[in-house]
């Protein structure tokens, strides 16, 4: 039987893969071309939409190149939009431009429309025409023309530095947030204490790779079977080089297999964003830290970026990160523990780059106090020692910045444009007491 993780690089490579839509596409215009063949009829379609023989065999030929054409069209597109991406922006983002479902429906309509007509010229006889045919294939084009329309506005406004901020910052929030709540859902009964009697066998990795994700209600159905606690050893995103222990069995006679243990951690060439939402902000800070090179130099697009990061650090703050999750069967037994970041984690993961490689620049140090003297007002009081580090660093990497007291004042002054935006010092903090907090979250 297939492994969950098996099942699951499986459906990694299929959402990755630019061929596989597109050749279903090929098989549907083969078959749609045999329906019309077999449904036409001299009743349909009306009189005026008949074809001679000469005609159809020239439209449908005409439609033949043109599909063709535009396949390559498409395709020189991609090989353009692969390079601006990974110049400009990130490798890491190209993972979620692969999944783009219109692009493949694209190359799809594109494979079907050519395979339909290209199955029609085969019966198109003196004396048999396929009129119904001809003027589906008619019809194809049209949809195919429209598809390329909307695929050319689409890529040409959704490959700006804020709009793929936006994308990312919306998929690693929803993962965060879906994590979250599946965690707070499987809440042991207790202090979720891990048993610390009974054996402990270890699970290691048979091969190497990035832990992409883990099947959790397998885990915990797993180890409710064998009356165990699995105890994972390394973080979702981590590269695990073959042996490392990737999972720490406490208790359960008998054991359960490694490679049924094993089956439920998925392991890739690299990370995904499915279960890590620290992947998404590492996307963020890619870009901005790109920006920031001296070879871009373009601070302001950094600056967009840290107005999303700003965005998912409010997310996350508001959640308590109890670094690591404990998580129950039905009965409320603790079954599986994760581990997980803290707050601190992302935090650092969020500034530290942009602030290193920004710290020259007035705009960045600028937006960077903002964004943190806002977490400070909107975040509870529990997350206000990291926020607070967070500026002191900033405040010493200005000062070795920026030796001139003058300018020194400036990049100090919180300003969330950068330069040329207003800044109001924001309310004290209201007592922890009125401040709702969240149980739970996502590793």
């Amino acid at each position: 039987m297939t492994s969950w993780a098996a099942r699951f690089r499986l459906r990694q490579y299929a959402k990755s893969s630019l061929w596989i839509v597109p050749m279903l596409g090929l098989l549907l215009g083969v078959l749609l071309a045999e329906l019309a063949l077999a449904a036409d009829s001299a009743d349909w379609p009306p009189s005026g939409w008949h074809y001679s023989a000469t005609t159809a065999s020239g439209v449908l030929a005409a439609i033949v190149g043109a599909m063709v054409a535009l396949l390559g069209f498409v395709v020189t597109i991609g090989v353009l939009v692969v390079q601006q991406a990974t110049n400009t922006l990130s490798p890491r983002y190209m993972r979620l431009w692969y999944r783009d479902r219109l692009q493949k429906a694209v190359l799809a309509t594109f494979t079907g429309t050519f395979a339909f007509a290209f199955s029609l010229l085969r019966s198109v006889e003196s004396a048999s025409v396929p009129d119904l045919g001809v003027t589906l294939a008619g019809a194809a084009v049209a949809v195919s023309l429209v598809l390329l329309l909307i695929y050319l506005n689409r890529f040409t406004h959704s490959l700006r530095p804020v709009a793929i901020a936006e994308l990312v910052t919306r998929l690693g929030e929803t993962v965060f947030t879906e994590g979250a709540r599946a965690i707070r859902g499987a809440a042991p009964r207790g202090d979720g204490a891990v048993p610390s009697d009974g054996p402990v066998t270890h699970v290691r990795a048979v091969r190497g790779g990035a832990i992409q994700a883990f099947d959790v209600p397998g885990l915990v159905a797993e180890a409710a079977r064998h009356d165990c606690v699995f105890v994972v050893t390394r973080l979702i995103g981590d590269f695990v080089p073959p042996g490392t222990v990737l999972v720490e069995v406490h208790g359960g006679t008998p054991g359960p297999a490694p490679e049924r243990v094993t089956g439920f951690v998925a392991l890739g060439a690299e990370r995904t964003i499915e279960q890590d939402p620290a992947f998404a902000l590492r996307i963020l800070v890619d870009i901005a830290i790109r920006a920031l090179s001296p070879a871009v130099n373009d601070p302001t697009t950094a600056v967009q970026v840290i107005n999303y990061i700003e965005s998912f650090l409010h997310t996350v703050g508001t959640t308590r990160l109890p670094g690591r999750h404990v998580l129950a069967d039905p009965g409320g037994n603790p079954r599986v523990v994760l581990p997980g970041r803290d707050w601190d984690s992302y935090l650092q993961l969020a500034v530290c780059e942009i602030r290193d490689y920004g710290s020259s620049s007035v705009q960045i140090c600028r937006r960077l106090r903002a964004m943190l003297e806002g977490l400070l007002d909107a975040l509870p009081p529990a997350q206000h020692p990291a926020v607070r580090t967070q500026l002191l660093l900033l405040r010493e990497a200005a000062e070795r910045a920026f030796t001139d007291p003058a300018r020194l004042a400036i990049a100090e002054r919180a300003d969330h444009q950068g330069i040329g935006g207003q800044y109001f010092s924001p309310p004290l903090a209201a007592p922890p007491s009125d401040r709702p907090r969240e149980e739970g979250a996502p590793s």
